[in-house]
């Protein structure tokens, strides 16, 4: 029987991002994916501002960039006036559109790259669980195997096979809405960013890469529960001009779907030897753009805590805390998009007037502006600890702080596979005491956020997020917060590290 440590079920980006970060950490990892090869039609178009920032954690995002159109902005349920991404803080303020089969194409290269085991064409079926493995039981094209694992992943969609061998429920609302889409040709395109809302509908229209664009909307028989034949040219065409006065020229349609807004989460992200992310764990309806890159997310906050767990260096309950941290994100994450959904629909005179309330407050209001895009954007996500007496920082994204003197920032220090430990105190007060297994960084911060202002020391997780942050003027009183810190995170100290060396991916 074939031993891997992690079997991964679903090669979408979700299941390839876990797979690149489980194999920084030196996990062995196949991922079964039933497709034969990438779906062409993307789902997805968008990948947000924080996803980015994940890519660049990890120096993978520059193919992205230089790809992908960046639009300095978004929507928040086809609201006239729309969220300004501009005054965010993060190097990357703007959306990518790239659509989802270019972006799963540069996550395989890197995951294979990495040396993870991708097999297309192959089906998890089912699975059994044992004290101390899974036996996981697919079928490829030459017939029915088993891999013997230590954990499995369920990363393979809404009716995931993963979810539902485990018994984990998956509840929620069925689908009442049916949006509907086309990828076409446009021989008069509106403006970039166009969307229109009436009591006869609404659409937006979105660039794809040649020359090509996506018609996207909702209209008030979309409102049903039953499942009309499939979606035609000639439908999408009259729908846009019912709501538009124009379908721009609309043609040569490549893809034409239909899509619900059934709405679902995983009870448990975790349970035993089995874990979920992605669409695995929660389904919504696609508004804003947001469900791969939440998916990402998930894979980003699980990687390291499954990694150190196989390795033996993670405190008690670590793996635990990747259900505590994300089902909340995924709580939110449905609430949203039912949220714009009710807007979205609001084909009355009374829901035009609630839309243009919200619309102006976006458009006037500098603050909600920045709420909701922080929000949508997932920048403003964070994980606070038990310690209410713990520093604000505690919990949330860091920034991409840089450094005086020097070319470095965050982004390019942070170790995928060990904590990194800032030492901002003028006297290098922790540097030459840390434990092995931690990377460290001297130096002082160059401009640093004003809620970085007093901070002398901080611990970064991973995946980018403050795990404790020390104010301590006396250097003593800071050193034993630090080494709290530490024993917090840390139970074992296989090797020394040094921020800015070469991490495993050879950056």
């Amino acid at each position: 029987m074939e031993q891997q440590q992690v079997v991964i079920a679903g090669g979408g980006p979700v299941g390839l991002w876990l797979a690149a970060e489980l194999r920084l950490g030196g996990i062995s990892v196949t991922v079964v994916e039933e497709r034969t090869g990438i779906d062409g039609r993307s789902k997805a178009l968008t990948v947000h501002p924080r996803t980015i920032e994940v890519l660049a954690s990890r120096g993978a995002h520059r193919p992205f960039l230089a790809e992908g159109l960046p639009i300095p902005g978004g929507h928040f349920a086809m609201l006239d006036d729309r969220l300004d991404f501009r005054a965010l803080d993060t190097p990357f303020p703007y959306t990518l559109a790239l659509p989802q089969a270019r972006t799963e194409e540069l996550l395989q290269e890197r995951a294979l790259g990495l040396g993870a085991r991708i097999v297309r064409g192959h089906r998890l079926t089912g699975f059994t669980e044992h004290a101390d493995a899974v036996t996981v039981r697919v079928t490829g094209p030459e017939g029915p195997y088993e891999i013997r694992a230590s954990y499995v992943v369920g990363c393979d969609g809404t009716r995931s096979t993963v979810r539902t061998t485990a018994g984990i429920d998956f509840p929620g609302t069925p689908s009442t809405v049916l949006g509907w889409l086309g990828d076409v040709t446009l021989d008069r395109p509106p403006r970039p960013g166009f969307s229109a809302f009436t009591l006869r509908g609404g659409v937006m229209v979105a660039p794809l890469p040649g020359d090509r664009f996506r018609v996207v909307g909702v209209s008030p028989d979309s409102l049903t529960t039953g499942r009309p034949g499939d979606l035609t040219l000639d439908e999408l065409r009259e729908r846009t001009l019912a709501v538009t006065g124009d379908d721009f020229g609309m043609r040569d349609a490549s893809w034409l779907s239909r899509f619900g807004n059934a709405t679902r989460l995983a009870a448990a992200y975790r349970r035993g030897r089995v874990l979920l992310a992605g669409d695995a764990a929660h389904q919504h309806f696609p508004a804003g753009g947001v469900g791969m890159n939440v998916g990402i997310q998930d894979a980003h906050n699980l990687g390291w805590k499954l990694a150190a767990t196989l390795n033996g260096w993670a405190p008690d309950g670590l793996l635990d805390t990747y259900h505590d941290e994300r089902h909340p994100v995924g709580v939110q994450l449905t609430t949203h998009s039912r949220a714009q959904t009710a807007l979205m629909t609001a084909f009355t005179p009374e829901g035009l007037d609630l839309r243009a309330v919200l619309s102006e407050l976006i458009a006037t209001r500098p603050e909600f502006n920045r709420a909701l895009a922080e929000r949508l954007t997932a920048l403003a996500v964070a994980f606070p600890g038990p310690d209410p007496t713990a520093h604000p920082l505690t919990g949330t994204r860091a920034a991409d702080l840089a450094f005086t003197g020097t070319d470095d920032t965050l982004f390019t220090l942070l170790p995928p596979d060990a904590h990194l430990l800032l030492d901002l105190t003028a006297d290098r007060a922790l540097g030459d005491r840390v434990p092995r297994g931690l990377a460290v960084r001297t130096g002082t911060l160059e401009g640093p956020p004003d809620a970085w202002a007093g901070v002398r020391a901080a611990l970064i997780r991973p995946d980018g997020h403050v795990a404790w942050a020390g104010t301590d003027r006396d250097d003593t009183a800071l050193r034993t917060a630090a080494d709290k810190a530490i024993t917090a995170v840390r139970r074992a100290t296989p090797r020394q590290r040094t921020a800015g060396g070469a991490a495993p991916d050879g950056r």
